[in-house]
């Protein structure tokens, strides 16, 4: 059996119960980024004395192998002296500091050296925060989740510094971890670790909407911007609120330097009008057709054009904004959707349904797995997933109950095995639609009732979140599936995993 870290006998500090808020802060983080990601908080810590033990705080059973990182601390000093300070020297930063950061950088890459090393053929990877002293040890907060997720979702290369030496993120998902990371730090920096978190914890939404503005600073980096002063994830959200003349935008913008090989220029402005001019840039975007987009340089609309040529992603300054529809807006890169912004929330990139995903949810919440059955209830969903306005479907095992009971409030059909045609039919009217496992409609229009639910999301609008009432409070096992105006598809499930 491989040894784990040796626990510890006592509390290293007085708030060391900051791992479980930890936990929590996590879980609301990345859970609102991808259920899959599965977020695990451990404690580790390396005596700054590198002759003793490491030790894992919490959880005792955290699973990492303690011969591992023996010489973890020896290892960032050896890291330490043998690379330059690889951030620019500032006057208002004394030499103490930046040695003790340079300090920290090594135990940091040495850390994350070992549990790369450990992760190679795990289904999970761990990421390393920033040291901080504490009582004698390094502590570290570390962050594990699934590594199928990571990889599933773009990003764009890494290895890209602010001015400062800070990181610029690479994707949503980096970008959060970064968040998080910087809340850790900040709450073990404390006169007293670790008691900030837990008396004020952050919210998650605005860890979120951070990660988000510092996504939109790698690509006003590459635009040759400075990313301090150019606050793209705020325009764009500003932008996307409008409306002209009672009309929500629709319409892309190209984020690309004058003269780039790939933008041919169909007219140009006198005089670029300032991205921060949001509601002239919004009277600019009623002129775009699906071909036809805005120019812009991170700064001003300099002109309208389209996209000439292949690009070559390598570049990575060419970007697309492609606003959906009311405060709804991606950042697009080569194809790939890097984020997706809803009133202001971002969000990564969801497919519009995933067929594995719909099968599962069918085999935990109904036990169902006749493939006849399952692809019925398949063509359905995928037919409703086209919908244009969106739609609500709601598949229940007592759907004859619930239409009964809520007749008062939905229009009532004879049962009827819904096709893919009856399905177009049906969702092209407000209200859900509730059927049962074998496919067969029993009310339209529905307007489901259900008790408010903690998980509530005010950025997702009624449709999301009556779906989300109604199957948490339903007495039966059911499935809602909830397209938005946006594209988005969510399916809900009564049965948790």
């Amino acid at each position: 059996m491989t040894p784990t870290l040796a626990p510890a006998s006592t509390l290293l500090w007085p708030h060391q119960r900051y791992r479980k808020a930890a936990q929590a802060l996590a879980e609301e983080l990345f859970d609102a980024l991808d259920d899959d990601l599965k977020p695990f908080v451990v404690l580790l810590a390396l005596p700054i004395d590198a002759t003793l033990p490491a030790r894992c705080l919490e959880p005792e059973d955290c699973g990492l192998p303690a011969e591992a990182f023996t010489n973890a601390v020896a290892r960032g000093r050896v890291i330490q002296h043998s690379t330059p300070w690889p951030y620019p020297e500032r006057d208002d930063v004394s030499p103490a500091l930046v040695r003790r950061k340079h300090e920290g950088l090594g135990v940091r890459d040495a850390v994350q050296e070992t549990l790369d090393a450990l992760d190679e053929h795990a289904a999970h990877q761990h990421f390393t925060g920033w040291p901080v002293a504490i009582r004698g040890y390094f502590v570290l907060t570390v962050l594990r989740v699934q590594r199928k997720p990571v990889r599933a979702y773009p990003s764009l290369r890494p290895h890209r510094f602010y001015t400062d030496g800070r990181p610029l993120a690479a994707s949503l998902l980096v970008a959060a971890m970064y968040r998080f990371n910087e809340e850790s730090v900040k709450a073990l920096s404390e006169p007293e670790p670790g008691a900030g978190i837990i008396m004020r914890p952050r919210e998650s939404e605005e860890l979120l909407r951070a990660a988000g503005k510092s996504l939109l600073d790698t690509p006003a980096q590459a635009l040759g911007l400075d990313p301090a002063t150019t606050k793209l994830f705020a325009t764009c959200n500003t932008i996307s609120s409008l409306r002209y003349e009672g009309a929500e935008g629709v319409g892309k913008l190209l984020l690309a330097r004058r003269g780039h090989p790939n933008i041919e220029e169909i007219f140009a402005l006198t005089c670029p009008t300032e991205l921060t001019d949001y509601r002239a840039v919004r009277k600019l975007l009623e002129m775009t057709t699906p071909d036809v987009h805005l120019l812009a340089d991170g700064e001003t609309v300099y002109a309208l054009g389209r996209h000439v040529g292949h690009y070559d992603a390598v570049r990575e300054d060419l970007f697309v904004i492609s606003f959906i529809t009311h405060y709804a807006w991606e950042l697009q890169h080569a194809g790939h959707i890097l984020l997706r912004s809803h009133y202001g929330l971002p969000g990564l990139p969801r497919t519009r349904l995933s067929r594995t995903g719909f099968r599962r949810a069918l085999k935990r919440t109904f036990g169902l797995t006749d493939a006849p059955r399952v692809e019925r209830l398949w063509d359905v969903v995928l037919e409703a997933s086209r919908q244009k306005h969106g739609t609500l479907l709601v598949i229940t095992t007592e759907a004859l109950a619930e239409a009964d009971r809520l007749k008062l409030q939905c229009t009532l059909i004879e049962p009827v095995p819904l096709t893919p045609l009856i399905t177009r039919l049906v969702t092209s009217i407000d209200g859900a639609v509730l059927l049962d496992p074998e496919g067969f409609c029993y009310s339209i229009g529905v307007i489901l009732d259900g008790r408010a639910s903690g998980r509530g999301d005010s950025t997702r609008g009624a449709r999301y979140n009556s779906a989300l009432r109604y199957v948490e409070s339903s007495d039966y096992p059911c499935i809602a599936i909830v397209v938005s105006e946006d594209g988005m598809v969510d399916v809900i499930t009564s049965v948790k995993e």
